[in-house]
């Protein structure tokens, strides 16, 4: 005796319409990760190219030198977002995002 149950023993064959569902599953979780990255990663450069334009725009006037510094600092962040992003830390991307928007608002503060 081999010590397992007729009921623990798999079927011999796969059902050929539950394999096609499965691998269509994961095509679409595929998908939904690849949509995801590339979401994080253009969010991430729009937010770093406008946090970054800010900051020049800020420098050409006479603002107190923490509004330039803060708006390149949030664009640092998102920078780094977008990095993680397109490596699949979307999660991190995210909250990476939020925290360099709030900098740079911080700054528009003090503008």
């Amino acid at each position: 005796m081999s010590g397992r149950a007729e009921s623990d023993a798999g079927p011999e064959t796969a059902d050929p319409e539950t394999a096609a569902e499965q691998d269509d599953a994961e095509d679409l979780r595929q998908q939904d990760a690849r949509r995801a990255r590339w979401t994080a990663a253009g969010a991430g450069a729009a937010l770093t190219l406008a946090g970054l334009a800010a900051a020049l725009l800020r420098l050409a006037r006479s603002t107190p030198a923490f509004v330039p510094a803060a708006y390149a600092g949030g664009a640092a962040v998102c920078a780094a977002a977008a990095v993680l992003g397109s490596r699949g830390r979307t999660r991190r991307s995210l909250w990476l995002l939020i925290a360099g928007v709030m900098v740079m608002a911080l700054g528009d503060q003090f503008d």
